[in-house]
């Protein structure tokens, strides 16, 4: 069973988001779908990325009442979870350059149907949008990211992150969080957001995102977290088609479209790690 290793929202190697890959047995009629998660978990840990996303394609009725091709899950090193955006690119990715797939790629997902299609040379993702609820700032938090926040969002059950405001992008950058401490907090994880040092650039925010709770201390670029970043940007900006910059130590670059409850979130992809899976999957 291949395992391949692609940076997402990147175009050249070695930035971006790493995410493995795996095309799972079940692209014939009777296919075995998914193995079992104790299974799933036990590859994403012995990767140790970010995300590992497990794929398989859909036939007969599986096919039609999923109303999608593909079945797609997500997992860190810890857990499974509901969504992620940089996973499903380089899923997608995958399918389209090894010829699994053409067009516009339909996944059946914890978080319902989403889509994938080639745009020119990137690849477009069409997720839900974040319902994004003011909250009180979580005692503890400003201590923990080292910082003063401004606001304070939660981002509805699909995502389950917190959005937190600070100050400028500097502040963005400069973040040495207590991990520790992010991890007591009743989320998936902690998106911390500012506004670009330069509105005019080629960016229009940027964000950082810290993990530890779900076994990812930062992840490098966050797909999912942009279907909040896009509408909290758009109300504050004023425009719906805006570029979120990732300011991780790799760096990535998501092009955003809000289209109502919808977001469209744009980035480019390359395959850097091609590997056999030997260790059987039950």
């Amino acid at each position: 069973m291949r395992i391949r290793i692609v940076d997402a929202f990147t175009e050249r190697p070695f930035a971006g988001n790493p995410a493995a890959v795996v095309i799972l047995d079940g692209d014939t009629e009777g296919g075995a779908g998914f193995p079992a998660e104790q299974h799933m978990l036990r590859v994403a840990a012995e990767l140790n990325l970010s995300e590992t996303a497990f794929v398989h394609r859909l036939h007969g009725d599986a096919r039609q009442q999923a109303g999608a091709d593909w079945a797609l899950r997500w997992f860190t090193p810890a857990t499974e979870v509901d969504m992620c955006g940089h996973a499903t690119l380089a899923t997608a990715h995958v399918l389209l350059t090894t010829g699994a797939a053409r067009g516009t790629i339909s996944f059946a997902t914890r978080s319902g149907v989403l889509t994938a299609r080639a745009d020119g040379d990137a690849i477009t993702l069409d997720f839900p949008t974040a319902p994004l609820t003011r909250v009180e700032v979580p005692e503890g938090l400003a201590e923990a990211l080292g910082t003063p926040v401004l606001s304070a969002h939660d981002t509805g059950p699909h995502v389950g992150d917190l959005l937190a405001e600070v100050a400028d992008e500097r502040t963005v950058r400069a973040l040495t969080p207590d991990l520790t401490a992010l991890a007591r907090l009743d989320h998936r994880g902690v998106i911390v957001t500012a506004a670009a040092e330069e509105p005019s650039g080629d960016h229009a925010f940027v964000s950082r995102f810290f993990g530890p709770a779900v076994g990812v201390p930062e992840d490098p670029v966050t797909g999912s977290a942009h279907t909040a970043l896009s509408p909290f940007w758009s109300e504050r900006l004023g425009g719906t088609d805006l570029t979120g910059l990732q300011v991780s130590a790799r760096t990535g670059r998501v092009r955003t479209a809000l289209r109502g409850d919808r977001v469209l979130l744009t980035g480019h992809a390359v395959t850097v790690i091609e590997a056999e899976l030997v260790a059987p999957l039950e």
